[in-house]
């Protein structure tokens, strides 16, 4: 036999067996959930709905609800500014406003430019989905719907994306193309161990 971490034998599926000349046994097949530990329970349809808010980019997951660009500001101004500046650029954290001029994606070449909405996310719903689940960060996923597609308007319309009276919704929203949309690509593997 094989001797390794001190005369432990170690096979695929069976358990480590310790000593010279000792029968390895065959380990338990694994179980799932509580009854491996004898904790726990499987979760409801329920429970599982509730933690189901991922916000796909072609929209699917998006709530019912709406928000302008101006009450956006407005919610801007009064929840936002403090931790990223009147504008978006001024910090002192995440810069969230920002364009490189052409729509240039340097990222690779410059690493002093910062990503921001504007020059780097492919697609608008992320910015939906990323505020429901992580703003204001004193109080994460206390915003209503309406609340969500005003920032979501603001910040948009800050980048030069949107104009200042478009409305945002589960509509509007996918169909916004952000500038760098064309600089990712795609992952359409169908699993496995696939290599482009």
């Amino acid at each position: 036999m094989n001797r390794l971490l001190g005369g432990c034998t170690l096979l695929a599926g069976l358990a480590c067996a310790v000593g010279e000349g000792a029968t390895p046994h065959r380990a338990a097949p694994p179980q799932s959930g509580s009854a491996a530990f004898g904790i726990g329970r499987t979760a409801t349809a329920e429970e599982i709905a509730a933690w189901d808010i991922d916000i796909m980019p072609d929209g699917t997951g998006l709530p019912p609800g709406s928000g302008s660009v101006a009450r956006g500001m407005a919610l801007y101004a009064a929840q936002c500014a403090s931790c990223h500046g009147p504008t978006g650029v001024e910090g002192p954290y995440n810069v969230l406003v920002g364009r490189v001029p052409g729509d240039a994606f340097p990222f690779g070449n410059d690493p002093s430019v910062r990503s921001t909405i504007g020059n780097y996310w492919p697609y608008a719903t992320t910015l939906y989905d990323y505020i429901n689940r992580t703003m204001p960060f004193e109080a994460r996923g206390n915003l209503q719907p309406d609340e969500i597609y005003s920032f979501v308007a603001a910040l948009l319309h800050m980048n030069g994306i949107i104009g200042e009276d478009e409305v945002m919704n589960a509509e509007t929203l996918p169909e916004v193309r952000m500038p760098a949309r064309d600089r990712f690509v795609r992952d359409d593997r169908t699993g496995g161990a696939e290599i482009r």
